[in-house]
């Protein structure tokens, strides 16, 4: 179901051509303008109601899933974890897998397992994301070896885990270049040929923790919340600068990942918030772009609870991040 709209300008100047007629030299400017207003208004009303009628129809029937098999997908972190699980995910689904990690001897691992699907060769390139000269070398090579890349996965990140006075100088410039600046200098330097191509997908993994501050991640969820910011606002300058884009966003929100990088959870109800596997998140990850979704939370059902709990006075939402119970202790990686 899909359904066509008047934009905004188009409205404006349709309603201005509908009543050129009028005399506006017999008419109080004010008034004029204060109708046109009006019919704006309410034009936007039923634009914002058709939108939600639409949103809910998705809700009971899906986009369906666009094909990937012609895909250059390069993803980060793919030594271990949910990045290992795309890769091997996205191969199964014919793409060709362009393998990232600074760890060489994992990240070879990984490889090595994805040619053994057979469908398409993987390729294993050795980088550490939070060096731009680095991601420049390596999207150039990519770019000459494999192919122009038409998916990113920026899944490459760090959780140190203690309390706010005791990080390091050292370890939040590293949390910040993992988590942040890897994001910047690998979209600098791929989305330039997505834009040209008018074709991309950039598939960014932010947090739970980028929309809810948790107790001793109060530097990690600083760069979840930067990266969940950052492309809130790359999506709207590439909406608006670029008309007709085919250029898409995709922002995930996973609770714990089994990934080691939660060593310590602490979880009150672990039937109904247990950690995720990483095979199910990277399946949540791919259907949720294939199917062009801006956000979605692993579960699913978090990111609309955190925005009811957002209506209701603050300390609603304390009570029951309190009576959830779910946190995670100190802990050194």
């Amino acid at each position: 179901m899909k359904t066509e709209v008047f934009s905004s300008s188009t409205s404006r100047q349709y309603l201005h051509s509908a009543f050129d007629y009028v005399s506006k030299p017999t008419m109080d400017s004010k008034l004029y303008s204060g109708f046109l207003l009006a019919i704006e208004i309410i034009i936007l009303v039923v634009r914002i109601f058709i939108t939600i009628f639409e949103s809910i129809y998705r809700l009971c029937v899906p986009d369906e899933e666009k094909p990937v098999n012609n895909e250059i997908v390069l993803i980060t972190g793919t030594g271990h974890g949910m990045g290992r699980e795309l890769a091997l995910q996205y191969a199964e689904l014919g793409a060709t897998v362009v393998c990232v990690d600074i760890n060489k001897e994992s990240n070879d691992e990984t490889v090595k397992l994805v040619n053994d699907i057979g469908k398409k060769k993987a390729h294993s390139y050795q980088c550490d994301v939070s060096n731009e000269q680095q991601v420049k070398v390596l999207v150039d090579k990519v770019k000459q070896e494999v192919g122009v890349v038409s998916i990113l996965v920026n899944n490459a990140g760090i959780m140190p885990c203690h309390r706010f006075f005791t990080y390091t100088e050292a370890e939040i410039q590293k949390l910040f270049g993992i988590n942040v600046f890897a994001h910047i200098w690998l979209l600098q330097n791929i989305l330039p040929d997505m834009i040209e191509k008018n074709h991309g997908h950039i598939i960014t993994l932010s947090s739970m923790a980028g929309v809810i501050g948790v107790e001793n991640l109060a530097p990690y969820c600083a760069t979840k919340f930067a990266v969940r910011g950052m492309i809130e606002s790359l999506h709207e300058e590439i909406r608006t600068r670029t008309k007709g884009t085919n250029i898409k966003f995709t922002l995930i929100y996973p609770y714990m990942v089994d990934t080691g990088l939660c060593q310590k959870p602490v979880i009150r109800f672990p039937s109904i918030l247990s950690m995720v596997k990483p095979k199910e998140a990277a399946r949540q990850i791919i259907q949720a772009s294939r199917r062009n979704i801006l956000e979605h939370s692993i579960p699913s059902t978090l990111l609309g609870t955190n925005n009811f709990f957002r209506l209701l006075p603050h300390k609603a939402g304390l009570l029951l991040k309190d009576f959830l119970g779910s946190t995670l202790d100190e802990h050194d990686k």
